[in-house]
């Protein structure tokens, strides 16, 4: 498998591309990495140093790519964090011409605004960039709770009102909707979900709620999930791996301490996933 990834990358930690490629290369898949902005560490530390790359000099790197012949090949094109409004067009582009070479290439959106607890940490421009541009042209797409909210112009608690949010999104061109930071009311005390949805079902599964968030941790599940799904086409066995992998991840980072995913450390968590949580089909 071979995913094209247009993403951020730091020098420092663990976001973006700079999170994704290294759990997507343990698991056997060959990335290539577009970077957006070349960034010493990631903004949540407030000062950083390095460049956002103009979106004129990543579609250079795109088609750089391109005339290597390489296209045919490419099974997936990932995106995540957009930081401006010029590098959707870009992205989109790469898609369709990925898309002509290879018909059976598909688009994994993770479409970042924000969360809950934070609101919209992005331009004011890209939350509607990503409703009624981008998201409608992706074949999966990995929003929390919160964005798929705004996607929806909904507000989901129950999880029947996630999955009526779910079925809205699909409808306007995702076929695949993996809903991370669900936190419906009548969930176990301590724990928190994850849910999926394609044409063949839904599936939620339940993990505990660790008193930790690190940034990142977003960006690897996207990756895991969009290339579990390409590789089986299966949603609920892709959640369970991901789940998994994710989950120890995040657990050896807090065991560790610090602001930044414990990435290689945990390295054997992509690679043989313990599945040890139960994903349950719900429709």
């Amino acid at each position: 498998m071979m995913i094209l990834s247009i993403q951020s990358a730091v020098a420092y930690g663990h976001v973006g591309n700079s999170a994704a490629v290294f759990p997507l290369q343990r698991i056997g898949v060959e990335v290539l990495p577009v970077y957006t902005v070349n960034f010493s560490n990631h903004t949540g530390y407030g000062a950083w140093r390095g460049p956002l790359i103009p979106p004129d000099e990543v579609a250079d790197v795109i088609t750089g790519i391109e005339e290597r012949g390489i296209f045919p090949e490419i099974d997936v094109v990932l995106s995540g964090y957009q930081g401006g409004e010029g590098i959707g067009d870009v992205i989109l582009d790469a898609v369709a011409r990925v898309k002509a070479a290879n018909p059976n290439a598909i688009y994994a959106c993770d479409p970042v605004m924000g969360n809950a607890d934070t609101g919209c940490v992005v331009a004011p421009a890209i939350p509607i960039l990503m409703r009624d541009r981008v998201v409608p042209h992706a074949d999966i797409i990995t929003p929390n709770q919160f964005e798929l909210g705004f996607l929806t112009n909904t507000d989901p608690s129950t999880l029947e009102e996630t999955l009526l949010s779910v079925d809205l999104v699909r409808a306007t061109g995702p076929s695949v909707v993996l809903v991370t930071s669900v936190l419906r009311p009548d969930r176990t005390d301590g724990t928190v979900e994850m849910l999926a949805v394609d044409a063949n079902g839904a599936w939620i599964v339940q993990t505990p709620l660790l008193p930790i968030t690190v940034s990142g941790s977003g960006d690897v599940t996207a990756a895991l999930f969009t290339a579990h799904y390409r590789g089986t086409g299966d949603a609920g066995d892709a959640l369970a791996r991901t789940t998994s992998s994710v989950f120890d991840l995040m657990a050896t980072t807090h065991e560790r301490g610090g602001r930044e995913l414990a990435l290689v450390e945990s390295q054997e968590f992509y690679a043989h996933p313990r599945m040890q949580f139960g994903v349950h089909r719900i429709r």
